[in-house]
């Protein structure tokens, strides 16, 4: 079959089928949770009390002790907060409008429910391999939880096949792209890609005491510096700040016709395209996060759950923040030729010039490599599960290995079907928190009878 008639029907298949689908089933899982749980989102503030206290003391992850909390989270936004953020963004506001926006502000918080379950059920079901490493994940609690080792292996496979491959290629694609443009007279890419390897490879092959420590001292800083150069960006064009909040309230709500549209297109729009967007962004229901989580040392597994909603506040927060300047900056036009990360490029640009252009570029390199970093670990994990310990050397070759053909290959057929192959991870994972959520509602009321003491 030809690849671009082949590009093209998974894509019309992502777009009808698999996309609605996938946020019907997350946006119902977070509903769900969200009433099950009595809210949880209302022990925010709570949380973070949590984790600044757990984070004293200078804990470090070990191979057999697994993650403190902290690192636990780091290494969970590392996987969240990545091109995403800011390509996806882009692209929701883009064709959703700015009530897009909103309805992201809505799914992170029914999201953090989700994440929630995910963690609270990564913990109850982490177990130690034959020569003692700590390991956990969606595949784990699918396993014990559910009683299905064929449904285990499934998103097992799908999840290495989807994230730990082809996720891993578009992320180290990305990266090249934006620096081979950026530079003048342009480079080689393999001038880029053979280097991220080589990094890739030192941070994935010192296990996990390597990769705990990278992400809880670079996703910190990665996350700082972008949001930092946002909040600037917005004090540049405070006076029409308010505006854009109107705008944003406006259209999240409008019940005007589109052109040719019925009564309400334009919310209908807004709402499709931001949560979307949102649920995707924080993949809460994804099954991702999880595998970190399950590995965190903790007295309670509703202490890792309250951590876990933390990571959604964070991507959140990047999410709005990049919204905000796309809305300030007046680039999202109707039949803008720019797409992607062109539009926050664009942004910064106008404002700051070539500067800006080159701390979108800085920005897409850390968020994009925090997120290959991430999505090898949760992957690896997977591995574990399939067939031990054995082929992890392997499998972190393949990967960097990855990382070089990504660098020169155009990818938009992968990105596609990545897109396709995480219906077989979301399914199995939401499945099995349906089921075993009488275990989450369990430690969320010994959470309560916790915190009332």
């Amino acid at each position: 079959m030809n690849q671009g008639i082949l590009y093209n029907f998974v894509k019309q298949l992502n777009s009808e089928f698999i996309g609605p689908i996938l946020v019907f089933v997350l946006l119902g899982a977070g509903l769900f949770f969200t009433f099950r749980l009595k809210f949880i989102p209302r022990y925010y503030l709570r949380a973070w009390r949590e984790i600044f206290r757990n984070s004293k003391g200078g804990e470090k992850a070990t191979t057999h002790a697994g993650m403190s909390p902290v690192q636990a989270l780091t290494t969970s936004i590392a996987s969240q907060v990545g091109t995403g953020n800011i390509v996806g963004v882009a692209m929701a506001l883009l064709v959703g409008g700015p009530g897009a926006l909103f309805w992201m502000w809505m799914s992170a918080i029914l999201g953090m429910s989700t994440n929630f379950a995910e963690a609270v059920l990564g913990q109850l079901y982490k177990t130690h391999t034959a020569d003692g490493h700590i390991v956990g994940g969606t595949a784990f609690y699918i396993h014990e939880g559910l009683r299905s080792k064929w449904l285990a292996r499934l998103f097992s496979f799908f999840f290495i096949l989807a994230l730990g491959m082809i996720g891993v290629m578009v992320q180290a694609n990305s990266i090249s792209s934006a620096l081979v443009t950026i530079i003048p007279g342009g480079i080689n890419p393999l001038c880029v890609g053979a280097p991220l390897a080589v990094f890739v490879g030192l941070m994935i092959c010192g296990g996990i005491t390597r990769i705990a420590a990278f992400a809880e001292n670079v996703v910190p800083l990665m996350a700082g510096i972008f949001i930092f150069g946002c909040i600037v960006y917005i004090g540049l064009h405070i006076d029409n700040l308010a505006a854009v909040f109107l705008k944003i309230i406006e259209n999240a709500f409008s019940l005007q016709a589109g052109a040719g549209g019925a009564a309400g297109a334009a919310m209908m729009k807004a709402m499709r395209y931001g949560v979307s967007r949102g649920l995707f962004s924080n993949e809460a229901g994804l099954g991702t996060t999880p595998h970190a989580h399950a590995i965190a040392k903790v007295d309670h597994p509703y202490q890792q759950g309250m951590t876990a909603i933390l990571g959604i506040s964070i991507d959140l927060i990047v999410c709005t923040l990049a919204g905000l300047v796309l809305l300030l900056s007046g680039v999202l036009q109707p039949g803008t030729q720019l797409v992607g990360i062109q539009l926050m490029q664009a942004s910064f640009e106008g404002t700051f010039g070539s500067v800006g252009n080159w701390f979108i570029a800085v920005s897409l390199f850390f968020f994009a490599l925090s997120t290959i970093v991430g999505w090898y670990f949760f992957a690896a994990q997977n591995v574990r599960y399939l067939f031990g310990e054995k082929p992890i050397m392997a499998y972190r070759i393949l990967v960097m290995i990855l990382v070089v053909v990504a660098s020169i290959v155009e990818v938009p057929l992968i990105w596609e079907m990545a897109d396709t192959f995480n219906f077989f991870i979301v399914i199995p994972n939401v499945v099995a928190l349906l089921y075993l959520s009488n275990k989450v509602v369990a430690e969320r009321n010994r959470m309560a009878a916790d915190y009332n003491k």
